[in-house]
């Protein structure tokens, strides 16, 4: 099986692709660049059978409402509230609440972060899959999966705190996830790894994204699928780090 792993910048300096081929027991990074443009990303995804992209797939249904009712505002209705409650849904998804639920932690908001301009770009990218034929589906159960490379480690239980602004971080790290995945075979690309957070991003949300290709993730509700279809939803490994290659 052929993953990918996307991690996504507003532009191509500082977005990252990892190609990993899984067969039992073992799995090969084949492939793993930096400054990826969308092109490179879309033709993966058409030679894989999943990829998984860093990045929020969409916006909080409760902002896209806001937005499109805002413009009223001068009529005297609708009247919003504008405490932080309020706000507080307007810019969190209900993937971020789940993610914040199991990892403690809170995902950056796509509402009122920086991250909306990574975001918008991962709209485009939406829009040339499915110019190629690739059917669209946030939710995860189609061809691209929404990940989150910090809250994958957390859950394998690996010691990630820094290693994006630490070479030496990665460097422990990178041999931490190697004797918890020894399975794993990076090859020439462990200086990429250890020299761009980028790069090791893209090789974690390979792995996370094998997870979600096996089903082993934690799904939206029946009762939340179409919400997590309009606005994304992380696919969180709920399985070892083993249990990647125990199929195939």
């Amino acid at each position: 099986m052929l993953i990918a792993g996307v991690d996504l910048a507003a532009e191509p300096k500082g977005t990252a692709l990892a190609v990993l081929e899984f067969t039992r027991g073992r799995a090969l990074l084949a492939d793993l660049q930096l400054g990826v443009a969308d092109e490179a990303i879309v033709a993966a995804a058409t030679g894989v059978t999943k990829i998984g992209i860093d990045c929020a797939l969409g916006w909080p249904v409760e902002f896209i409402n806001f937005v499109n009712l805002q413009a009223e505002i001068s009529t005297g209705s609708p009247q919003f509230d504008g405490g932080i409650d309020w706000r507080r849904k307007l810019a969190y998804r209900e993937t971020d609440r789940r993610v914040r639920q199991v990892t403690g932690r809170w995902p950056l908001s796509v509402s009122t972060d920086r991250l909306g301009m990574t975001a918008m770009r991962a709209t485009g990218l939406l829009s040339k899959m499915a110019h190629r034929g690739i059917p669209i589906d946030r939710s995860g159960e189609g061809k691209f999966v929404e990940i989150y490379p910090a809250a994958s480690m957390r859950i394998w239980g690996l010691k990630a705190d820094g290693y994006r602004n630490s070479v030496e971080v990665r460097s422990k790290l990178l041999d931490e996830l190697l004797t918890a995945a020894p399975w794993l075979e990076i090859g020439s690309h462990q200086k990429l790894m250890i020299d761009s957070c980028d790069a090791f991003d893209a090789v974690i949300a390979g792995l996370a994204t094998r997870a979600a290709a096996l089903g082993h993730y934690e799904m939206p509700e029946p009762d939340l699928l179409d919400q997590a279809r309009i606005e994304g939803w992380v696919a969180l490994p709920n399985c070892s780090l083993d249990a990647l290659v125990d199929s195939d």
